[in-house]
């Protein structure tokens, strides 16, 4: 069954005993993620830090798909190896000659129905909706490491569409804080995203961006699997998910989001 949201994936963690509350005031300057370290090289579990320096109302969770067992719960099976068989027959199926052989293979199609996304008109993530003074200082936005440029966001979705084509991408890149108002993307040369902001720039265009932070596990998920640029994110976490998933449309920029992610930002990457 799928998960709700990433509420309910918190709390499922929780009863399994793979999740870790901490109450206790943490900075999101270094302490934070010393902490989660620590934790990480001794297998420990997943870490929600709901008192952070600055942020009380801000939950930060970390080290959530770190182990096999929270990833199992995350997607939904007792074996990784299954969802990978199903993802690989996703992107290259083997589809029987014979008539029975192809018969055989109607259950799996029946499950191509899930990928399809859907569109709705209101979702969770816009209950509360900031657009005349948005700052990225209300976030927790964490300091990893000393000698960091900044402070980062590191698990965000980013959403761009070409211009030209229109197709979607949903890539992970690492984003640096410049300002209140001003974020660095961080994308190689060969991703998606980087792909359709060169477009943009040739075409003397900005680049229209949606960032998602905290979906369901499985979109999560999504959003860093290396994929054929045939197949968009969002279905592979349909199929994952074996229900449609639901976006709304963006408030500033002409871009899909997750109904159900805890935040949103919207804006654009300048050409130059």
């Amino acid at each position: 069954m799928a998960h709700k949201n990433l509420n309910t994936f918190i709390d499922l963690l929780r009863n399994e005993g793979e999740l870790k509350d901490i109450g206790i005031e943490v900075d999101p300057e270094l302490e934070i993620s010393a902490i989660a370290d620590r934790v990480v090289k001794q297998n420990g579990p997943a870490l929600l830090f709901t008192n952070v320096k600055g942020h009380p109302d801000i939950p930060v969770l970390i080290n959530t798909f770190g182990s096999k067992r929270r990833m199992e719960l995350a997607l939904g099976t007792d074996d990784l190896d299954d969802i990978a068989a199903e993802i690989a027959d996703l992107i290259q199926p083997n589809i029987p000659s014979s008539l029975i052989g192809k018969l055989q293979m109607l259950p799996k199609f029946a499950r191509l129905k899930d990928t399809q996304t859907k569109v709705v008109r209101h979702g969770p993530c816009q209950e509360i909706v900031e657009t005349e003074s948005p700052a990225l200082s209300t976030l927790p936005i964490i300091k990893c490491w000393p000698e960091d440029g900044g402070k980062y966001i590191t698990f965000p979705q980013v959403i761009t569409r070409h211009p030209e084509t229109g197709t979607r991408n949903v890539g992970m890149y690492r984003l640096q804080v410049f300002d209140d108002t001003t974020l660095g993307l961080h994308w190689q040369r060969h991703k998606g995203g980087a792909h359709h902001y060169h477009v943009a720039e040739k075409l003397k265009q900005r680049l229209e961006v949606a960032i998602v932070l905290g979906p369901d596990p499985e979109t999560m998920y999504a959003g860093t699997a290396p994929l054929p640029d045939e197949l968009d994110e969002y279905m592979l976490a349909g199929f994952l998910r074996r229900q449609s998933v639901e976006l709304v449309k963006c408030k500033t920029v002409d871009l899909e989001v997750p109904a159900n992610a805890q935040i949103i930002l919207e804006g654009y990457a300048e050409p130059g």
